[in-house]
C-alpha cells in the first residue's frame, strides 16, 4: 500500500471544521487510511495577500488508489464541502493537494508529484517535517533543506494539535525561526 501526503488549507468560515470535515472524508474513502495527523497551523495568504489567514496541516495516508484516483477524490471532497472555483490563490472553504505519492513522479495535464509548489510553501513543509523528520522528495532532497533553503518570510503559528480545537497562541514566521 504505498503512502501518500495531502496538504489541507481553509481560510473561509469554520475553517477548523472544514479541516476535520475533509480529514474524516479521506478516512471513510475506501481504499484510504489516514495514518497521520499534523498540528494544525495559521499561515498568512501567499499570492493573493488580502483575505483571511488560512489554517494548513498535512495528513499521511495509505492508499490502495492510484495517484490520479487520489486526486480525483480529494477533489469529490473539496466539491462535496462546498468548494467553487474562485480565483487563483483566492479564499476557499478547502484545498486538498496531493504533495507526495510514494516515491513516484509524475507529470501529466492534471497531476504533478511531487506537488511543483512543495518547496516554495513553508506552511507545506512545516506539518511535513512534524510527521515524517526526514522526509525527502523522491530525487532525495531532504524537505529539511527545502525548508532552510527557502528565500521569503512566510508567517507559520500553530494554530492547534492535531486536528484539535484547543489553542495554542505559539509563533513563529520562517526563516527566522527554525524548525
Amino acid at each position: 500500500m504505498p503512502s501518500a501526503y495531502i496538504g489541507l488549507g481553509s481560510n473561509v468560515g469554520e475553517r477548523l471544521e472544514h479541516l476535520r470535515q475533509a480529514v474524516d472524508r479521506l478516512h471513510a474513502t475506501a481504499g484510504v487510511r489516514v495514518t497521520k495527523r499534523s498540528s494544525v497551523y495559521e499561515t498568512e495568504p501567499v499570492g493573493v495577500t488580502d483575505q483571511r489567514w488560512f489554517l494548513n496541516a498535512v495528513v499521511a495516508i495509505q492508499t490502495d488508489l492510484s495517484a490520479a484516483a487520489l486526486l480525483d477524490r480529494t477533489q469529490g471532497i473539496e466539491r462535496e464541502l462546498g468548494r467553487v472555483a474562485t480565483r487563483r490563490w483566492g479564499p476557499r472553504i478547502i484545498d486538498l493537494d496531493l504533495l507526495l505519492y510514494g516515491k513516484m513522479h509524475i507529470k501529466t495535464a492534471s497531476l504533478e508529484i511531487p506537488h511543483p509548489q512543495i518547496c516554495h510553501r513553508a506552511f507545506v513543509m512545516i506539518p511535513l517535517l512534524e510527521l515524517e523528520p526526514d522526509l525527502a522528495l523522491p530525487d532525495g532532497t531532504p524537505i529539511r533543506a527545502c525548508l532552510a533553503a527557502l528565500s521569503s518570510r512566510q508567517c507559520v503559528r500553530v494554530y492547534a494539535p492535531p486536528m484539535a480545537l484547543e489553542w495554542r497562541p505559539e509563533a513563529s514566521c520562517w526563516p527566522s525561526s527554525p524548525v
